[in-house]
């Protein structure tokens, strides 16, 4: 099976939900100014699963935290649904890789929280949050602690949480990094079955191919600093990805053409490192 990669982001034909605009950020260090990222661009339709990956210091989780409103001071534009936002917004929801459980709220408590904040009534938000839990595999769970939870299980409170006050795109920096390889697969088989039961936009930062190759529509490789997009791959595989899909030649040679652009990366990444650190 010949592979669908695209040198830089195509034109869809649907209207995107999102849109990056030749994005640049740059950061000042003791060795002078650093260029993050560098005229990054693409587009994410609506109810797509876009994964970002690139090598460490390519710029993709500065790329989360503008598009999450945590940076600011930056060239280039985020739109939603064509209008330009900057700064935290209503329809963009992150779930970070770090514990983001609340350990004095139970399961239930936790998902409420954010349906609190926003004034919604006790009945609505409890009725609210327990679909939630079920919809991540978390029934009958609700009155447990993070604490009597294991990591994988909190991570699906987080994303319940994220998915409470029903953001219009769900963001998500290395959510499973911390966890074993055989539940990371587990938790990416309940992501995409939420993901394709709510057809939830989703955008996922990750350094791990198959996972990416595992859970996306497309997969944005970056190369190393400055970040810039190096190629787009379309994932041209069959939903649900069942075991014998990720198991599968087509599946492997995805990760192959992937693990090629990023070894380059990470290579070029190496050297530059090495070339400094005699300069000094």
């Amino acid at each position: 099976m010949a592979l669908n990669v695209a040198p830089m982001a195509a034109p869809l034909a649907a209207s995107p939900v999102l849109v990056i605009d030749d994005l640049v950020k740059q950061f000042a260090t003791p060795d002078g100014t650093v260029t993050a990222v560098d005229h990054v661009s693409f587009t994410v339709r609506d109810g797509e699963f876009l994964s970002i990956i690139g090598p460490s210091g390519c710029g993709k989780t500065t790329v989360f935290n503008i598009i999450g409103g945590l940076l600011d001071d930056y060239e280039g534009r985020v739109l939603v649904d064509g209008e330009a936002v900057k700064g935290p917004h209503r329809s963009i929801g992150m779930v970070f890789q770090e514990e983001s459980a609340f350990p004095w709220r139970n399961a239930r408590q936790n998902v409420e929280f954010p349906l609190e904040v926003a004034g919604v009534p006790r009945a609505e938000r409890e009725a609210r949050a327990d679909q939630l839990l079920r919809l991540v595999g978390l029934d009958g769970f609700g009155n447990r602690y993070p604490s009597e939870l294991s990591g994988g299980m909190r991570q699906r409170i987080a994303i319940a949480r994220t998915l409470a006050f029903q953001p219009k795109i769900l963001l998500m920096d290395e959510p499973f990094a911390a966890l074993d390889e055989q539940t990371r697969l587990l938790l990416g088989d309940k992501v995409l079955q939420i993901q394709q039961e709510l057809k939830q936009t989703s955008l996922l930062i990750t350094h791990n191919i198959t996972e990416a190759v595992q859970l996306s529509d497309r997969v944005l490789v970056m190369t190393y600093r400055p970040g810039r997009v190096k190629r787009i791959v379309d994932i041209d595989l069959p939903r649900p990805r069942t075991s014998e899909v990720v198991g599968s030649d087509a599946f492997g040679r995805y990760v192959a053409t992937i693990w090629n652009d990023l070894r380059a990366e990470a290579s070029r990444g190496m050297t530059e490192d090495e070339d400094r650190s005699r300069e000094r």
